[in-house]
């Protein structure tokens, strides 16, 4: 059996779950208005509009830059989609799903704002080792992670070769 359809539905969900999380900073917690909100001691919801693209490199200028940068991750999201359909390892399929749902989070924001809603920061004390970041942020990374884990610590065993007569 094909695991195929649960690439989709791992996809749908993180792209669901990024839409839904940005509507509530940005809707009801009304986010962008206030400074921020201490969560734990170590996590915090900040409100940032981010115009670039994989922690802020890129950023884009201008409108013309803007739809560049939609335009190239709308491409890198077909050949996930593409590679997804191909594969047929299931925590290859759920791992290319979280990227291929986290990159289609973004692209709307991008299409849809001129930049994409990050909101999620963890620190300790004033040093915040990670930039802020998101839901879709956050599926991409575990997608690669996943991803290049298990490239590095399995090996596909090489189909027996045929015997020469």
């Amino acid at each position: 059996m094909s695991p195929r359809p649960l690439g989709w539905i791992v996809a749908a969900t993180v792209f669901a779950l990024d839409q839904l999380t940005k509507w509530v900073i940005t809707g009801p917690l009304r986010l962008p208005y206030i400074d921020q909100v201490e969560v734990l001691p170590i996590f915090r919801l900040i409100w940032v509009a981010n115009h670039g693209v994989s922690m802020g490199f890129l950023t884009a200028n201008s409108d013309m830059q803007r739809w560049v940068l939609a335009l190239v991750t709308a491409g890198i999201a077909l050949f996930v989609a593409f590679w997804m359909w191909r594969e047929r390892r299931t925590w290859d399929v759920v791992a290319l799903g979280c990227v291929l749902g986290g990159a289609l989070g973004n692209i709307l924001d991008r299409v849809r704002l001129g930049y994409v809603t990050d909101f999620l920061n963890l620190h300790f004390g004033a040093w915040s080792p990670f930039l802020v970041f998101n839901v879709a942020d956050a599926a991409i990374s575990i997608g690669v992670a996943l991803l290049v884990l298990r490239a590095v610590l399995t090996r596909d065993v090489p189909a027996p070769a045929e015997e020469s007569k």
